[in-house]
């Protein structure tokens, strides 16, 4: 098997082949064979889908660890990574020097996290990581600009970064069977997000109102659950409660009219130093931890109903799914509600979903 691989390898570097297909071999390193001399820098789609890799690091000479720190980046035309079906654990943070990487499969494999790295291939239009140990995602995966296509189905997932919501080509996001219990209060704000599917999150009830209209997946949420068993700001309607993200401080309601301090100085602040705030090196004339800053370059999300950026407060109403024109799309499988997270008791009394 040994001299099948070098050979088919050799060949591909002396015919400078820009597809290579692996699959099946039963590897249990990534071969090194890849990476020596030249030649493969023309390749540009690679598949090794249904092997036994446990990581993408490479171990060399007994007894000492050897990481290659060029060793996947060495690839540089590389457009396309297939590592579906192995029992990967680690992703080596030199998967980030594939600038020229669009499509990356990772499905089916044992990951419990991605390296930040990720968030620079600026090229990348496909990202599956379903079915893996996925706690959560890295925030930098906003960085991805060309992103389109992201599938986490089958992981661990209890929280997705509002900086996901930053994404301007996301497409089609699909978080099917984690275990989500809220959503970002952005999500589903850019126009070019257009599928969402978050069926079998069974903690999960309420979809943030700019989904509507949209194309949503969200059979199987909505299970009962003790307020009690999570440590999140929750709120309820009739018989319905709804989780909010951990960031969010404050729930306001329609009887209160004055802003918190706090969140008044925030939106103060966010708007005389928009204009600054793509640097989060700058440093305003008052003295902020990071933590702020990257709260005003991101905040917790924007008003349904007039776009305000909120920081720490947010007044919510809900629409249950069942009362809207979507409700024979799901045929009773959900018991999900709309949530406009508005700025004010203003904006609160004033939005209508439907309208």
């Amino acid at each position: 098997m040994a001299s099948e691989l070098c050979k088919t390898i050799s060949v591909a570097r002396l015919e400078k082949h820009k597809n290579l297909f692996l699959n099946y071999r039963n590897l249990h390193h990534f071969p090194l064979e890849l990476l020596k001399d030249e030649g493969l820098q023309y390749l540009e789609r690679l598949y090794m889908k249904r092997n036994s890799l446990t990581t993408l690091v490479q171990y060399l000479h007994s007894n000492n660890i050897v990481v290659v720190p060029e060793a996947i980046g060495s690839l540089v035309k590389l457009q396309c990574l297939d590592l579906s079906d192995n029992a990967l654990e680690i992703v080596c943070p030199e998967i980030g020097r594939l600038r020229a990487l669009r499509h990356l499969r990772l499905a089916n494999n044992q990951l419990q996290f991605l390296p930040p790295e990720v968030g620079d291939l600026k090229e990348l239009q496909t990202l599956d990581i379903s079915t893996n140990r996925l706690l959560t995602l890295p925030e930098r995966l906003h960085l991805c600009l060309s992103l389109q296509y992201l599938t986490v189905d089958r992981n661990r997932l209890w929280c997705v970064p509002r900086h996901l919501c930053q994404l301007p080509s996301l497409n089609e996001l699909s978080m099917a069977g984690n275990r989500l219990a809220f959503l970002p209060l952005d999500l589903g704000r850019s126009r070019e997000l257009q599928y969402v599917y978050v069926d079998n999150n069974i903690h999960l009830k309420g979809l943030p109102s700019y989904l509507y209209n949209k194309v949503i997946g969200c059979s199987g949420c909505g299970a009962p659950i003790q307020v009690s068993e999570v440590k999140l700001l929750s709120f309820s309607s009739g018989q319905l409660t709804v989780f909010l993200p951990a960031e969010v401080k404050a729930i306001g309601t329609e009887h209160d009219h004055v802003l918190p301090l706090q969140e008044l100085a925030m939106r103060s602040l966010y708007h005389t130093y928009h204009s600054f705030l793509k640097d989060l090196n700058f440093l305003s004339p008052i003295s902020l931890p990071r933590s702020l800053l990257e709260l005003l370059h991101c905040p917790l999300g924007h008003c349904h109903r007039c776009s305000e950026p909120m920081f720490t407060i947010v007044y919510p109403k809900l629409f249950p799914l069942r009362e809207t024109p979507m409700a024979g799309l799901h045929q009773g499988r959900t018991t999900v509600s709309f949530v406009a997270y508005c700025c004010s008791t203003q904006c609160l009394q004033t939005f209508d979903l439907l309208s």
